[in-house]
């Protein structure tokens, strides 16, 4: 028994000891490993700290004290891979460098061979850290430069248009609604939120006689209302449906609210992000543009043409297929500038505005300026060139502008300026059944100058027909009367024995020669 327990004590004391020597062990690791952590995040810290500031061309701590060990026992210019990083060396620490391609290749080889350069850095360790480095850096950027996220303008934007469209839903049911009780209301409040406001503060129509409009409609207004709430024709409803209809105006009008604020959001967003662009063709067109095409950097590769016709791909394709007038602009056509403009130079001016535009954008997409000085450059050049094209039909007769009143059409120029969708296109505007109509009177054309052609050919050939039969005819005439002539003169000789017969017999011959010319 003394030895059993003896035994089961010793085993007790082993496991105690087993016990207490790992939760020591473990401990002493934990320290090692919380120690190893909290030194690789001070390196990662600082190492994203450095890249940061030689990523904006300043110069760290630790980099001064480097590059001034350096300056006292340097003979030679040093390499330096940025340009901007070495002007602020030579100013900083009068040191000469140089940035050359030579030495983007010298850095290039220093990078593929940093793992033999550093001893005692397995490459494993150093793709991790290389990583570490490359994802804390994209999140530094992400997270202090906000300013150029174009992500919050597309769905600032595309919920700007749902609201729009609900805004006009419920407006629309709430008029309906609110119509079978007043009808006359709608008639003589057009403003929407106004209209709702209305609807609001009063309530019922039998509450107009006694309530005070004063801070939403003017003077006339609010008596016309009054005066057409006493007079209506419309239905009697329960306090239930006004209810409804008030909670329902409720809604309009906060949505609104949001609206207005959402849209002051976008403006400071636009602003911020692309100001040259909002200069150029405004908050709205420019957000469109962006989220049409995704981002600000995708938008930026487009070429001019498609920056001009971005929205209107149905149209293009539809025109392709069908070989008709290819559209002559997209979202751009809602810009100020070609709003402006008449019908007739609208194409022109979409076309201006969208090579100007796409500069705008490269430069607010790539350049590190935020100033739209730029764009209020551009848009005042545009704006030359709007008002020299206008002038130019506008400007008198004189010298020169004599030829171009002459090659212009006359049109009818009214107060009222109409849509004219000729200006839509730049390919010829007539149809193929316009064509074909065409060659078919030009046909008809032809074949009646042959006709009269043939008529006058005819004419001519009876006229000198007639001509060679009068000639013929007179002929005839001339040799019967030398004929005559020479009957007369021959003597009559006393011989012969019946001289009846022989005058009888000439003048027989000259009556069948008369029957003659007269059936001629």
């Amino acid at each position: 028994m003394m030895h059993s327990f003896e035994t089961e004590f010793n085993i007790n004391m082993i496991i105690s000891a087993w016990k207490n020597f790992f939760k020591d062990s473990s401990l002493k690791v934990a320290h090692l490993e919380l120690a190893k952590n909290e030194n690789s995040l001070q390196i990662k810290l600082a190492a994203l700290s450095t890249f940061t500031a030689l990523m904006e061309g300043k110069i760290n701590k630790q980099l001064k004290k480097v590059l001034k060990k350096i300056v006292k026992e340097a003979h030679e210019p040093l390499a330096v891979a940025d340009a901007k990083l070495g002007g602020v060396i030579k100013e900083k620490l009068n040191l000469s460098c140089i940035h050359s391609p030579v030495v983007n290749e010298l850095m290039r080889g220093i990078r593929s061979q940093m793992d033999g350069l550093i001893p005692g850095v397995e490459p494993r360790e150093m793709t991790a850290m290389c990583l570490g480095l490359a994802h804390s850096l994209s999140r530094y950027r992400l997270k202090f430069s906000a300013d150029k996220v174009d992500t919050m303008i597309v769905q600032a934007i595309s919920l700007l248009d749902d609201l729009d469209k609900e805004l006009n839903n419920y407006i629309m049911r709430c008029r309906e609604w609110y119509g079978w009780h007043f009808p006359e209301l709608g008639k003589i409040i057009s403003d929407n939120l106004t209209y709702c406001k209305c609807l609001q503060k009063v309530g019922d129509r039998k509450n107009y006689a006694s309530a005070q409009l004063s801070e939403l409609l003017p003077e006339e207004v609010e008596a016309e209302v009054k005066a057409a709430a006493e007079i209506s024709m419309g239905t009697e409803v329960s306090e239930e449906d006004i209810c409804n209809i008030l909670h329902l105006c409720t809604q309009v009008i906060e949505i609104s609210e949001y609206r207005t604020q959402l849209y002051e959001y976008l403006q400071n967003r636009m602003m911020a992000i692309a100001p040259n662009v909002t200069v150029m063709v405004g908050e709205l067109v420019g957000a469109r543009l962006i989220a049409h095409a995704g981002s600000l950097l995708n938008l930026a590769k487009h070429a001019a043409s498609t920056v001009q016709i971005l929205g209107a791909e149905k149209a293009l394709f539809r025109a392709l297929k069908s070989r008709r007038d290819t559209p002559k602009y997209g979202l751009i056509y809602h810009a100020s500038l070609v709003g402006q403009t008449s019908p007739k130079h609208k194409g022109k001016i979409s076309r201006m505005l969208a090579a100007k535009t796409v500069l705008a954008i490269r430069y607010d997409a790539f350049g590190e300026d935020s100033s739209s000085a730029m764009g209020v450059e551009n848009r005042a050049k545009l704006e030359a060139r709007l008002r020299a094209l206008e002038d130019r039909g506008i400007r008198k007769i004189s010298g020169t502008g004599k030829a171009l009143a002459k090659a212009e059409k006359y049109e009818h120029k009214s107060e009222v300026k109409t849509y004219d969708p000729s200006g839509d296109s730049t390919l010829p505007t007539c149809s193929k059944k316009r064509k074909i109509e065409q060659v078919d009177k030009e046909d008809e054309a032809i074949e009646k100058k042959a006709k009269r052609a043939k008529v006058k050919i005819k004419d001519t050939e009876e006229e000198v027909v007639q001509v060679v039969e009068e000639q013929e005819t007179s002929v005839k005439k001339k040799k019967k009367k030398d004929k005559k002539k020479h009957v007369k003169e021959e003597p009559l000789s006393e011989e012969e024995p019946c001289t009846s017969t022989a005058v009888a017999s000439p003048e027989k011959k000259k009556k069948k020669k008369k029957k003659k010319v007269n059936e001629d």
